[in-house]
């Protein structure tokens, strides 16, 4: 069993810790921006100043998607952590618009630029997100909450990059226009990390099935299985990262017992494709009984 909220408070311990060390050295990096009079900074900055809203978002939809289930909320709060990932990736977008336009009033203008304390701070800012990083790439592969916040961190150590390389290209051969080709770049990296997130999330908001399940294989698995002559209804899809749940019709055959059916495709469910929010009605081949839904304790638990 899964124990998502377990998961959550993990989680949560680690994007707090995440956020702490963003907030501290944004404010490094607009002062060091302003101070240098670079845009690369000062975007890179702007990024940073995105990632303590999103991890501020993300750990307050981890703590709502774990309070239980109510009468009218019968999957609980796990929506929001999906939510709080929707966010990031319009987030993501929106900062990097910001950063497109500034990059366009500076096309043409030539401004002085301290290049030598540009690269201290960028490489600072650089030191920041690779242990930000760290902290939350445990949970980036279960969690799409998590993983928005640590596509939000690795963009920013993309951009703490690209100011370096432009401050290295400045101090080194006078090229002050690669302080706006960074700016430009770190949008463009900026734009690249939101788009999938943004749409792992979308699908999941539209219960499309999860990305790595065949659903024609599935039911070809199911309808193979000794007494089922028919499957039809079925439907998959993702309350959360993790949860995935199932739900369909099965036609038995005339001699096959329902119940010792359902739990064999419940097992199969299981121990095949991972899936343990399950919810099968078994029928009767002429159509006539009335049926029965699956509905043992642990295949209706949310894991």
């Amino acid at each position: 069993m899964h124990d998502h909220r377990g998961d959550g408070a993990a989680n949560q311990r680690r994007l707090m810790l995440a956020l702490a060390l963003a907030a501290s050295y944004m404010v490094a990096e607009v002062i060091g921006g302003l101070w240098t009079g670079s845009l690369a900074l000062l975007a890179d900055a702007g990024h940073m100043l995105s990632d303590v809203f999103a991890l501020a978002m993300s750990a307050v939809a981890i703590r709502i998607a774990q309070r239980p289930p109510t009468a009218s909320r019968t999957y609980g709060y796990y929506r929001s952590e999906i939510l709080a990932a929707l966010g990031h990736g319009i987030l993501l977008v929106c900062v990097s618009l910001a950063i497109f336009w500034e990059a366009w009033e500076r096309i043409g203008q030539v401004r002085e630029i301290m290049a030598g304390p540009m690269l201290v701070v960028a490489t600072g800012g650089l030191v920041v997100n690779l242990i930000g990083l760290a902290i939350l790439s445990h949970g980036k592969h279960e969690n799409l909450n998590v993983r928005g916040a640590w596509l939000h961190v690795l963009s920013d150590a993309l951009g703490s990059l690209g100011a370096m390389a432009a401050g290295f290209a400045i101090w080194a051969w006078g090229w002050s226009w690669a302080d706006t080709a960074a700016s430009i770049t770190i949008g463009l990296l900026v734009i690249h990390s939101s788009w999938a997130l943004l749409r792992e999330a979308l699908d999941i908001l539209m219960e499309a099935a999860p990305a790595h399940i065949d659903v024609p294989a599935i039911h070809r698995e199911i309808a193979s299985l000794p007494g089922v002559e028919a499957v039809h209804d079925l439907h998959i899809w993702t309350i959360t990262s993790g949860l995935v749940a199932l739900s369909g019709h099965v036609v038995a055959a005339d001699d096959q017992a329902h119940g010792p059916l359902l739990q064999l495709i419940c097992d199969h469910l299981h121990d095949h494709l991972g899936i343990d929010h399950t919810t099968i009605q078994v029928e009767a081949s002429d159509f006539e009984e009335p049926g029965s839904v699956c509905a043992d304790a642990s295949a209706l638990a949310t894991r």
